[in-house]
């Protein structure tokens, strides 16, 4: 017995030691004075500086610093093992499918988004609709006017709810920020592979990174794309430390490093989720005063510093400063959005 007993522990320790680890993998540093006491600092101010029905409730902040942890605060009833509801930071990671299933050669930019779909057409096809490409999804002009809401639809199938909504602008020529044609990228990924996104991305993003297959909503057997992913803030840090690295994970290359430069560079103009371009001089918003007027790449958004970000509602981002070697994680719940940029970029940002 005792010999059985020494043999299945070897053969669970094996087992284990090919399995990659899920959690706290990243090396561990320590963080210089001055950037602990920015971190205090910055932590006081979203505490004290929302007015009146305004908030800034931090989840989690992560700073990696050449490739290590060196700062990793949880607050709020948060900690290191809870996923957390990523929102639009799950765009960066559909775009990232894209760039695999480009890799893997099972489309290209240029393809045209009705291609994959021919039996969910309408009876007549339109120009505008018929211009639609996988580059146009990505960057958030694939020529509707307004922002796509699914309670809109004639169809409550979504992908021919979406194909029918009226395409009034050449495509690429117009930016509204719009989470459902990323649905379509997803979507556009199971009609070519026969599985939801989450579960293709397993042995070539999840499995590599050490990260546990997350949970992602889905609507009608697709993985959103543009929302519905739960991450650790670890699993945050992972992927922003391999954007930082160019694709690259412990020596390996993870994601195509071409892909990597095209996905986190300007691609079109752009500005705040819900305001029209033309309307931004009016209300005073401008590239020097916001962090979304900066400019679209594909499904991330260039930030100050020569930075770029995945960005998700309330507060949830994956930062990356290639001029810092640095990766800045923060969740949040906040109500708030440009004056949380500001607080961020006066207290944490010099300090990195």
């Amino acid at each position: 017995m005792k010999a059985i007993d020494a043999i299945l522990l070897t053969a669970a320790a094996l087992l284990a030691a090919c399995r990659p680890s899920q959690q706290n993998d990243l090396p561990r540093g320590k963080a210089s004075t001055e950037l602990s006491a920015a971190v205090d600092a910055f932590y006081e101010a979203t505490q004290t500086e929302p007015k009146g029905r305004d908030h800034i409730t931090l989840h989690s902040i992560m700073v990696l610093k050449h490739g290590k942890v060196v700062e990793e605060r949880w607050y709020n009833g948060q900690s290191a093992d809870m996923p957390h509801m990523m929102w639009s930071v799950s765009k960066t990671f559909t775009a990232t499918a894209i760039g695999f299933a480009i890799e893997e050669g099972l489309l290209t930019l240029d393809d045209t988004m009705i291609s994959f779909f021919p039996d969910k057409l309408p009876q007549e096809v339109s120009e505008n609709l018929a211009a639609i490409t996988v580059r146009d999804l990505l960057t958030m002009t694939c020529g509707h006017d307004v922002a796509i809401n699914f309670n809109t639809f004639q169809s409550d199938d979504w992908v021919r709810g979406f194909i029918e909504f009226p395409v009034l602008h050449k495509p690429g020529t117009y930016f509204v920020y719009n989470s459902v044609g990323t649905y379509m990228l997803s979507a556009i990924i199971t009609r070519l592979t026969g599985q939801n996104m989450n579960d293709w991305l397993d042995e070539r993003l999840w499995q590599p990174l050490g990260i546990e297959k997350p949970e992602w909503d889905q609507v009608q057997g697709i993985s959103c794309g543009g929302w519905g992913l739960h991450l650790k803030t670890e699993d945050m840090a992972r992927m922003g430390q391999c954007l930082l690295q160019n694709g690259k994970w412990n020596g390996r290359q993870v994601i195509p490093e071409d892909w990597v430069s095209q996905m986190t560079t300007y691609k079109v103009e752009s500005g705040p989720a819900g305001t029209r371009l033309e309307d931004m001089p009016r209300l005073g918003i401008t590239k020097d005063n916001n962090e979304w007027a900066k400019g679209y790449c594909y499904q991330m958004w260039i930030c100050s510093d020569g930075g770029y970000r995945a960005d998700g509602a309330n507060g949830q981002y994956i930062m990356v400063f290639p001029e810092k070697d640095a990766v800045l994680v923060l969740t949040t719940d906040s109500n708030q959005y440009q004056p949380y940029m500001d607080i961020i970029w006066k207290h944490l940002i010099p300090a990195l």
